[in-house]
């Protein structure tokens, strides 16, 4: 990404509505559907600034990595974490560990091999564990932002499931989400390439809006498991490796 998007991000990721809202379903989604052993072993791939290193943490043992130094600078100090060099698809550290849980949260849009990132992380998971995606939502949704963020491509919870099983990974549990916000996001983004306005979506607005946006979105960790959002603009997976025969 661009170094403005990574101090925007470092500055806004706690509270920004998106980051905030977005941590409460990834929490939710972890309660309810994955079942983590005490003393669990997390590894977060490409952790950016460190937004989400607090919540995980509370989960269990935490390892994390990134490639860019000034992130991993500022995720370390937030989290008094050792964060590690590492690059995906091919260079990820600690190489003799395995994990109960890989999160990877709107990384894998950012790598221009999708398989064979899933397919090297995946050699990371233990007997029974579960790799945590999240990433872009719709192809036809792509817009400057996704130029301004360095983004491949936007997925599809079929396209998301395809990739994965080519990675030699099966879908164990897959949703839309930030659903509610989605008929906003949709006017907002014709309006931007109309009228060309180059912004990236995740520049912090007002602090009333941003708690109006906040709320509303954060509404929807009470879905998970529960209900499915036929669309939105982010897609979540849950992945596990396939069984032998």
């Amino acid at each position: 990404m661009e170094r403005g998007t990574y101090d925007r991000m470092s500055r806004n990721e706690d509270v920004h509505w998106w980051f905030a809202g977005r941590r409460d379903v990834i929490r939710a989604t972890i309660d309810r559907l994955i079942s983590l052993p005490e003393n669990a072993r997390i590894l977060e791939a490409g952790c950016g600034t460190g937004g989400n290193l607090e919540m995980l943490m509370g989960l269990g043992e935490l390892d994390a990595f990134e490639y860019d130094a000034e992130a991993r600078a500022i995720a370390a100090e937030k989290s008094c974490l050792e964060i590690a060099y590492g690059a995906l698809p091919n260079d990820i550290p600690n190489q003799d560990k395995k994990y109960d849980l890989i999160a990877l949260f709107d990384v894998l849009e950012h790598i221009e091999d999708d398989r064979a990132t899933l397919e090297g992380l995946s050699g990371y998971l233990a007997g029974d564990a579960r790799l945590f995606v999240t990433v872009p939502a719709l192809p036809w949704m792509w817009s400057s932002h996704d130029e301004m963020h360095h983004h491949f491509r936007r997925y599809t919870k079929n396209s998301l499931k395809e990739v994965s099983e080519r990675a030699g990974l099966e879908v164990e549990y897959s949703f839309y989400f930030n659903s509610l916000l989605f008929p906003i996001a949709v006017g907002l983004r014709r309006f931007k390439a109309l009228f060309h306005k180059e912004t990236a979506d995740d520049a912090m607005p007002s602090d009333w809006v941003n708690k109006i946006l906040y709320r509303v979105f954060s509404t929807e960790r009470h879905f998970v498991g529960r209900f499915h959002a036929p669309i939105g603009l982010s897609v979540c997976a849950i992945l596990k490796r396939k069984q032998a025969g």
